[in-house]
């Protein structure tokens, strides 16, 4: 099973080196990961070089048989944009979507600055902030199973989901 590897782990100063070290981790649990940046780097420059980028990274999707993210808040408080698409994109088709975030508390205990006129938390701008007692938002929540540890945890509970189911003989 070829899992994909997405998350902000691209932007790392070390991000090759994550990148061998969480397929390492698949491969122990039987997996093959393919992580973005194991396309060649494009030739291209500025704008081509993003869609280059883009076009690699829905290529390695389509190749992948689930999609593992890393959705822990990324520059602020929610996870990195780039990676919640990667997630709409293959829970739209119909690919599994595993996710793993270091964050248990829930959204609304994260970004509530307030409660609004009609009682609803809101955020330091007054927006309503969703309280449904998880700690991603629902279209994240609610396409992926989420684990709450770190990519060899949510691993784990990779394997023990897609084992293969045991074999018994043939009675004669």
């Amino acid at each position: 099973m070829k899992i994909y590897l997405a998350g902000p782990d691209v932007f790392r100063p070390d991000a090759q080196a994550h990148g061998e070290r969480l397929k390492q981790l698949c491969a122990r649990h039987g997996f093959q990961g393919l992580f973005p940046l194991d396309a060649p780097a494009p030739r291209e420059a500025g704008a081509e070089a993003a869609r280059a980028i883009y076009r690699a990274n829905i290529a390695l999707l389509g190749e992948a048989d689930l999609v593992m993210a890393n959705l822990a808040p990324f520059r602020g408080q929610e996870p990195d944009s780039g990676t919640a698409f990667e997630v709409g994109y293959a829970a739209a088709c119909g690919k599994p979507v595993w996710a793993y975030t270091d964050e248990d508390r829930p959204l609304a205990q994260r970004l509530a600055a307030g409660r609004g006129a009609d009682g609803e938390p809101v955020d330091d701008r007054g927006y309503r902030v969703e309280d449904f007692g998880l700690t991603l938002n629902l279209m994240l929540a609610c396409s992926a199973t989420v684990v709450h540890g770190g990519p060899e945890a949510c691993l784990r509970g990779i394997a023990a989901a897609h084992a293969p189911a045991p074999s018994f003989p043939e009675s004669p």
